[in-house]
């Protein structure tokens, strides 16, 4: 099974520009209407206008415009280097939520809001193995 999760957006150009930034990662596909960035071979994140999703849909679909800014999803990654990746995103614009922390989970996790308010965490298993 391969996953495509997809972030309704605002500017889907801008919000290109902030994923491919902070991913390290050329988009595998960049069209009017969708950006997609392979994250693994199993999974691919999209970035689609939230007014495009809507016309898709149409009147049945509550407008996702109506929560921008409302955290409504989390994208967590785990990463070689989550500080890094954090750093990135928050020089391209993301705000900081939680700076890179050890989690009661087993993972160290840094947490910020993207440009059109997704949590995003950028994340590893702590070295002790927890």
């Amino acid at each position: 099974m391969k996953a495509h999760f997809i972030l309704y957006v605002a500017d889907q150009k801008s919000s290109a520009r902030f994923y491919e930034r902070v991913l390290a990662l050329k988009p595998r596909l960049d069209v009017p209407g969708m950006t997609e960035f392979e994250l693994s071979a199993e999974c691919v994140l999209g970035l689609m206008p939230a007014a495009g999703i809507k016309s898709l849909l149409g009147a049945k679909l509550p407008d996702p415009a109506g929560a921008a800014g409302i955290p409504r999803a989390e994208l967590y990654l785990l990463v070689d280097d989550p500080g890094k990746r954090h750093r990135l995103a928050l020089e391209s614009g993301a705000r900081e939520l939680s700076p890179l922390s050890a989690r009661d989970w087993g993972h160290e996790a840094a947490y910020s809001l993207d440009l059109d308010g997704h949590v995003l965490a950028f994340a590893r298993v702590e070295k002790d193995g927890r």
